[in-house]
């Protein structure tokens, strides 16, 4: 059984303006390294052989850091979509790089979850699916598309954002193909996987399954759950194999400077060349490279761009500076 994988990593990261003007979203760091990262690392964990990063805004940045992927224990391939072709449109342009496989796992490029992938990849085999879903329970699933579940997993209807859902079970971004299934794609053809392929499916009488599973999740699609994500990870709330190895309950690059009377917690992460000076508090918060906090400084829930100074006696709170 040869398992592949696609990420989609194309998207422009809008609602993370100003984060994004220079870095695509899932080049942005979290927990110290680019959050494509977590996700490569993850799909090589659970024994997957090769991943195409389907990119598209500043996909020039992705190759330089991840390579042939030879470092990471997966192969790395390039798929540049010169236009936005949706979801599906973008996972049947990254597909034709893929060697003869199997399975196909996509990945939103934009999800942190626990979920066990290799349980995922089981599960779909065990039901034989053509697709399998990763679905997770929400509180309220007003601000997402639903999925409604028959009793024995098999997906019943994928419903739009609604306000009065009928379900609280949502797509939580990691879907399993038969490599076939994809094939059935149009190909350079602007296509949502969630709007057109999963309802064509299910009315074709495919089987797609739904795999639920509740442990965290979090959408990072705005700069206040990208904060929560780092330091949900530094902090051990949730376990990536990517995230550094550290002590404690903040994570700083051996070259940063943190005066002795500064105290740093939460899940902060401090990068390579930082100075914080005297008396600052630094909590949960991302200080980018080379960056400089004065004395006295409170810095709270919130990202400091690199190489920004932050004047003495400032009180940063929930905020994103220097972009």
């Amino acid at each position: 059984m040869k398992i592949s994988a696609i990420l989609l990593v194309g998207g422009r990261g809008t609602r993370l303006l100003p984060l994004t003007l220079q870095t695509p979203k899932p080049m942005l760091e979290v927990a110290g390294v680019p959050f494509t990262e977590h996700q490569i690392r993850k799909a090589a964990q659970a024994g997957i052989s090769e991943i195409v990063l389907a990119t598209s805004y500043k996909a020039e940045l992705f190759e330089p850091y991840f390579g042939n992927g030879e470092i990471f224990g997966i192969k790395i391939k390039y798929a540049v979509e010169s236009s936005a072709l949706g979801t599906a449109g973008g996972i049947r342009h990254a597909a034709k790089l893929l060697d003869p496989c199997d399975l196909v796992v996509i990945f939103n490029g934009d999800v942190l979850g626990a979920h066990d992938l290799k349980k995922q990849i089981q599960f779909h085999q065990e039901h034989q699916a053509d697709v399998s879903l990763y679905l997770t329970e929400v509180d309220d699933a007003r601000a997402y598309g639903c999925v409604e579940l028959e009793s024995n997993n098999q997906v019943k209807s994928f419903l739009e954002k609604m306000d009065n859902p009928i379900s609280n079970l949502i797509n939580a971004g990691c879907y399993i193909f038969k490599s076939e299934v994809i094939q059935q794609i149009p190909v350079d053809q602007v296509v949502s996987v969630e709007r057109q392929t999963f309802p064509e499916l299910l009315k074709a009488g495919a089987q797609v399954f739904g795999y639920l599973d509740n442990s965290y999740w979090l959408d990072i699609g705005t700069p206040a759950a990208l904060v929560k994500a780092s330091a949900d990870l530094i902090m051990g709330k949730v376990f990536s194999p990517a995230t550094p190895k550290h002590e404690g309950e903040y994570l700083a690059a051996a070259d940063s400077s943190i005066d002795t009377s500064a105290r740093v917690e939460k899940g902060s992460y401090i990068a390579p060349n930082v100075i914080i000076e005297s008396n600052c508090q630094i909590t949960g918060s991302i200080i980018g490279r080379g960056a400089k906090i004065g004395a006295d400084c409170k810095i709270i829930d919130s990202i400091i761009a690199p190489n920004t100074q932050i004047s003495a006696g400032m009180i940063v709170n929930s905020n994103y500076l220097g972009f």
